[in-house]
């Protein structure tokens, strides 16, 4: 068997309890003898559903030996109430137990640094891997049948049930819904996302025509009772008249003829699109990851492609996907299309010469122009949220999930961690707040000078008269609140821990299998050090003054079976962004060590 560090591992606490257990709480003695692994997660994230689909066949597999455990670890303040976990576990169908942690206790006790993390514990209860970051699922797999061999024969292995228990399904028309679009008649076509499907309303919003899809989550093609989806998303009238549909976990685009009930798929090939991975080609050809919205803006089909930070665009006429702006980091840089950063767009809106974007990790409002170039209308960045209204230098949202364009040139901002609807004027640069007590507003489309909002947690379509003043409220102003890192001044060495699973190893074929990427907010703080390279070793030079900010690193590795006899060995990417905290002090650490796989030996 393979030889691996011990570490016994720390208890399960949270205050906020645990889900998905039939109201039984747990510890870590309660599960002896079953192979654990926990899910450090926060469903604002979207690598972290991409985590949660790639878990999904190891869960079944292996369902008589392993307890998956979410360990909800919020970042965003809406995150840390209860009730909104709750909601998370049953639209993204978290089907294994979850620990909610809103004190963000037990992710300190196993020292996560970043969303997502998979911490691996054997049956005796000791730590044996640690995982950030996506991707790790196949290197799991083979240790969970090592642990299963190795704890079969000592005897230690306990086999049986889990402590999952369903809760109780409740009955509504939508469930979580995502999108909506206003249908020439006056009906609505909603994405009910947690079904599957897509559903057809009368003008009362109400009212249910009928369904298109069968409501199980796949990837199928055919009429309204044949067709799969996948947690579907944004949608968008094409020029044919078809509506294109962001089919988002399938991580594809698809389209539905209203008038035969035929869906078709444009767009994906129904992987996930990985670094290295084409950029453009043909449309069908071409991997996609996480589509969240939708949007016809000048010639083409603008797609919010969340799971990689980026804009993709769609060209009906050639049939062809690419890249229109977005480098794959995350943050919020302006520029150039190619040079530009974003962080899950989640929105679209095109209004005359500008494609508004809802950037949900940054909180932000942000353009692109006729140019391509990426403007922040609203918005500083991944830490600073809150609800304030007034000039949009000052003004904050909290994770928007949708936008919409106005008669009068200003947009609408579903806000949705804020509950609320918003409001930005371009003219007078003021951002007001429209509306409030909206239940994680997704998103909202004009209809004969109301706004019908999509109040996703509350399962409907909600009519709302456009006020002719704003409605005020308190200022909340928020920062994500994570223990800083103490670090010395000077020199810092980073230090990326990638050990490739068992039975694979680096692949250098064509050329270094890491990439490594470094920046800072304020950029200040780093006076060497930052930029791209290949090594996952850095020396960092900390600049004079500057006491606290936030380091962004980057870094991803591709590993490859082990076996020269095979022509064509299977291939993985493992990666992952981390944003680190740091506050400069003379008795802090001279060694930042972040794990992307594997356990840190200088530990």
């Amino acid at each position: 068997m393979t030889a691996r560090a011990r570490v016994r591992a720390p208890e399960l606490i949270g205050k906020g309890g645990w889900l998905n257990t039939g109201d039984r709480q747990y510890t870590l003695a309660d599960l002896r003898g079953r192979i654990v692994i926990l899910d450090f997660w926060t469903f604002c994230c979207v690598n972290c559903l991409h985590v949660l689909d790639e878990l999904r066949e190891l869960e079944e597999k292996h369902r008589d030996t392993v307890v998956i455990i979410g360990v909800h670890s919020p970042k965003f303040v809406h995150e840390a109430e209860h009730q909104a976990v709750v909601d998370a576990v049953e639209r993204y169908e978290v089907h294994h137990p979850v620990l909610d942690d809103p004190e963000l206790a037990t992710w300190k006790q196993y020292a996560v640094r970043a969303w997502p993390t998979l911490v691996v514990v054997d049956p005796e209860g000791y730590v044996v891997a640690q995982h950030a970051g996506e991707g790790h699922a196949h290197a799991i797999a083979k240790l969970v049948e090592e642990l299963e061999a190795e704890h079969a024969a000592k005897g230690t292995l306990r086999r049986g049930d889990g402590p999952y228990v369903a809760p109780e399904p409740v009955a509504t028309h939508l469930r979580f819904p995502g999108k909506a679009l206003a249908l020439p008649d006056g009906g609505f076509l909603v994405s009910d996302t947690t079904r599957h499907r897509l559903v057809e309303l009368d003008a009362d919003g109400e009212t249910v025509r009928g369904h298109f899809g069968t409501g199980e989550r796949g990837c199928v093609d055919g009429g309204r009772d044949e067709a799969r989806f996948s947690e579907p998303q944004g949608l968008a009238v094409l020029p044919d008249g078809r509506i294109a549909v962001a089919d988002t976990v399938n991580h594809a685009i698809r389209a539905l003829d209203l008038a035969t009930g035929v869906t078709a798929t444009l767009a994906g090939t129904g992987r996930q699109w990985w670094q290295g991975s084409a950029t453009s080609g043909p449309a069908t050809e071409v991997d996609l990851s996480s589509p969240w919205d939708i949007a016809w803006f000048g010639d083409r089909l603008w797609i919010a492609m969340a799971g990689v930070h980026q804009l993709w665009t769609y060209d009906p006429g050639q049939g062809t996907v690419e890249v229109a702006a977005g480098t794959t980091n995350e943050g919020l840089v302006d520029g150039p299309g190619d040079e530009a950063w974003f962080a899950q767009p989640s929105g679209l809106a095109a209004a005359g010469d500008r494609l508004w974007v809802a950037d949900s990790e940054t909180s932000a409002l942000r353009y692109v122009d006729l140019e391509g170039a990426v403007h922040t209308a609203v918005g500083t960045g991944l830490f600073d949220f809150g609800h304030r209204d007034g000039p949009a230098a000052q003004a904050l949202l909290q994770h928007p999930l949708g936008v919409t364009a106005l008669p009068d040139g200003s947009v609408a901002v579903s806000d949705t961690y804020n509950h609320a609807l918003r409001r930005y004027d371009p003219e007078s640069g003021e951002v007001t707040t429209l509306a409030t007590d909206l239940r994680e507003p997704s998103d909202a489309v004009l209809v004969d000078g109301d706004l019908v909002v999509v109040e996703s947690a509350r399962h409907r379509l909600t009519r709302l008269r456009l006020p002719e003043e704003a409605v005020r409220v308190t200022d909340r102003a928020h920062r994500t609140q994570r223990a800083a890192t103490e670090v010395a001044g000077g020199t810092l060495r980073l230090d990326v821990v990638f050990q490739a699973p068992a039975g694979q190893k680096l692949d250098t074929r064509y050329g270094p299998s890491t990439r490594l990427l470094v920046s800072s907010t304020p950029p200040e703080l780093l006076a060497e050090g930052a930029g791209p390279g290949t090594d996952l070793s850095r020396e960092l030079v900390l600049a004079d003054g500057v006491t606290e900010g936030v380091l962004h690193v980057s870094a991803m590795a591709a590993s490859c079976d082990d076996d020269p006899d095979n022509e064509y060995p299977a291939c993985h990417v493992h990666q992952q962004d981390w944003g680190v905290p740091v506050t400069v002090t003379t008795a802090g650490a001279s060694r930042l060590p972040l794990v992307l796989a594997g356990m840190d030996d200088q530990d």
